[in-house]
């Protein structure tokens, strides 16, 4: 599930990331929280079915954006999303702002500069710090097929760890 762009709070995400629409800073970071809120009912009943739910981003990248963007501290960032589904597991996948600006279509969104990159990456190195969440850094210069390879041996690894755990909530 990434940021879901079909919702009208999706829609509204998807015109301020493609510049078309400016959005005050508290209003888009609320948006995207909002936007992730959506979805915990059908996460919740995916969970207890027994299905494995694999999110892009989640809470930890709007946590780190709007936090780099300076005048926002991190506990004020994360509260919109304290309660949600706690992942068993976190992947940062780790490139450097300069592997990640040769890659196609990189600055066609809002935030992709390199010297933002470089400030939300300090802000993910600050969340890295809490040991309550399973972070796993993988090295994201690999070929797609190392790479793939590395991150289902750790999901699977993980997914055998959590098998009879209950859900949990992030940052309770």
């Amino acid at each position: 599930f990434p940021t879901d762009r079909t919702t009208e709070i999706g829609q509204l995400i998807s015109s301020y990331l493609g510049r078309k629409k400016n959005l005050e800073d508290h209003t888009i970071h609320l948006l995207f929280s909002a936007n992730r809120w959506e979805h915990v009912p059908m996460m919740k009943e995916k969970l207890h079915q027994g299905i494995t739910v694999i999110v892009d981003r989640y809470a930890f990248s709007g946590v780190a954006f709007t936090s780099a963007k300076g005048n926002f501290c991190l506990d004020w960032c994360k509260q919109p999303d304290v309660g949600l589904p706690k992942p068993d597991l976190i992947l940062f996948l780790q490139l450097s702002p300069e592997e990640a600006a040769e890659r196609g279509n990189f600055g066609h969104e809002r935030y992709e500069t390199s010297s933002f990159q470089e400030k939300v990456l300090q802000s993910f190195y600050c969340l890295m710090k809490d040991k309550t969440l399973n972070w796993k850094t993988v090295d994201a210069s690999k070929s797609i097929e190392d790479l793939h390879r590395e991150i289902r041996s750790i999901a699977e690894e993980t997914m055998q760890e959590v098998k009879n755990k209950p859900l949990g909530e992030l940052w309770k």
